[in-house]
């Protein structure tokens, strides 16, 4: 490489502290100039670790080195990037942190986070694995991976639209002669990049690899966010050169060659796109790194008028809000606790008079002032529809007396068509059972339904009275109207 085109900088991963210093460094040396790109790309691989190693934080190596401190750099870095013009943050997945897959989910150990009671217990010394269970090494780098895929979809989900920058995630490919495998055995080493690459056909070279990484920084395809990339190797790396004219290419992700082109949008796995644990994983990181992440607000309209408006309106809302809030919580106590549900209690005399007098001052008031305003309101903002007005609650009580009054309605019918020559008066109808029978009188029937509970019957009674007793006597017409007049 030039030594003019790029400066190096040390940061060391398996401290927070050296991770803050190195993003103070990079924040001093670029001045005025915004970051481009962020690739987490550092980590290590310890599967044959009896027992697990520790950082100067007292956090298991593996998850430190692979995850929290990339974690920590992003929320360090990332508002250097909101000038750019194409802000991209690439962290390196892998095969192996995505279940669905052979390489994935079918060799053990499995990526697995559970529910991240290691995280929630702040993952301190003795505490090694993400789930709180018995350290594994290999587990440890695969959980890592697991990590890193989710941040990278939570941060799309958190930052993209509005701040710009886009979130992906990559595999390469298994770079098998790489230093990542220096802690495996000498012989694994010999034998594993000859396996990846004449068995599985998995293998990629470092050159190769870099150049992945470099097309997902560089390719204006890549700008999308929310991706997991990666690669469909066509022609498998150390199978001759006739290989190279074959069109056929692997399936799924992984394996050398297939070129520039050969890039697709891989599919994730259920634990990758599990939002919920994803949103508690992304809470318990930024309380073991103690990371601060930018408070963001949508972008207002420079546009004087508008915020002349916008702070009127403001203003307005927030005094609204406050008087809203300084009355009382119904269904809750002083104390923020919620009022157990209550039976409803009888009206009492007292209370349906001020009912009364309350209906008669609404009814006055309304008739006058309040006829002017709902009709300047219904021309200004039309009516609001009946169903706005109602909850569950109301509707169903609403069906239940219309269909109280269906059933009283058929039930007086029945009366009629069984006993057409007496009058039956039915006061405080709670039941079907008449309190009081009157003689036989008249041909035809007067029923009269007297409640308490509902004083629009009152009106009921009289009109059918009057409808029943039409025709007869002068004396027969008062018995009736003095005998429903008491019962009501």
């Amino acid at each position: 490489f030039d030594r003019d085109s790029f400066t190096p900088m040390q940061c060391e991963l398996q401290s927070f502290d050296s991770v803050r210093e190195f993003c103070n460094q990079v924040n001093q040396f670029r001045l005025s100039k915004p970051i481009d790109r962020l690739i987490c790309n550092a980590g290590v691989y310890q599967p044959s670790l009896p027992t697990a190693k520790w950082t100067v934080d007292g956090h298991e190596q593996t998850m430190q080195i692979n995850y929290l401190s990339h974690f920590l750099m992003i929320s360090e870095l990332m508002p250097s990037m909101f000038a750019s013009k194409d802000p991209r943050v690439v962290l390196v997945g892998s095969v192996t942190g995505n279940d669905n897959t052979v390489g994935g989910g079918g060799v053990y150990p499995i990526a697995d986070l559970h529910d991240l009671d290691g995280f929630k217990a702040g993952f301190q010394n003795p505490v090694s694995m993400a789930d709180g269970y018995t350290f594994n090494g290999a587990k440890a780098y695969k959980d890592s991976k697991l990590c890193l895929m989710m941040l990278a979809n939570t941060l799309h989900a958190k930052y993209n639209k509005i701040t710009g920058v886009s979130f992906s995630s990559i595999y390469p490919g298994c770079i098998a002669e790489s230093p990542l495998f220096r802690e495996k055995r000498a012989w694994f080493r010999q034998y594993f990049p000859i396996f990846m690459k004449f068995i599985t056909g998995g293998f990629v070279g470092e050159e190769e690899a870099g150049q992945r990484l470099f097309q997902v920084a560089h390719d204006p395809r890549c700008s999308k966010s929310g991706v997991y990339w990666s690669w469909n190797g066509g022609p498998r790396e150390g199978r001759g050169a006739e290989a190279l004219e074959k069109g056929g290419q692997i399936s799924g992700g992984g394996g050398a060659g297939g070129g520039w082109d050969s890039i697709f949008e891989n599919d994730q796995s259920a634990k990758v796109l599990d939002f919920d644990l994803a949103m508690k994983l992304f809470d318990y990181s930024t309380t073991i790194t103690q990371a601060n992440w930018p408070d963001l607000k949508q972008v207002t309209s420079p546009c004087p008028t508008l915020k002349v408006i916008g702070a009127v309106s403001k203003y307005m809302i927030a005094k609204e809000e406050l008087k809203r809030m300084q009355g009382n919580r119904p269904g809750f106590n002083a104390d923020g606790s919620p009022v157990p549900a209550v039976p409803a209690q009888k009206v009492t005399v007292v209370k349906k008079t001020q009912i009364v007098a309350d209906k008669v001052v609404n009814k006055v008031v309304g008739n006058t002032i309040g006829r002017v305003l709902r009709f300047g309101s219904r021309r200004l903002l039309g009516r609001l529809p009946e169903e706005a007005l109602r909850d569950a609650q109301d509707l169903q009580q609403q069906q239940q007396e219309q269909k109280q009054k269906k059933e009283k309605r058929k039930n007086r019918r029945k009366r009629r068509n069984k006993k057409e020559n007496d009058i039956i008066v039915v006061a405080n109808g709670d039941d079907d059972t008449p309190d009081v029978v009157a003689e036989p009188a008249l041909a035809e029937t007067a029923m009269v339904v007297a409640s308490d509970e509902q004083e629009h019957q009152q009106q009921l009674l009289k009109d059918e009275i009057a409808s029943q007793v039409f025709g007869a006597d002068e004396s027969t017409r008062e018995a009736i109207r003095e005998e429903a007049t008491q019962l009501a």
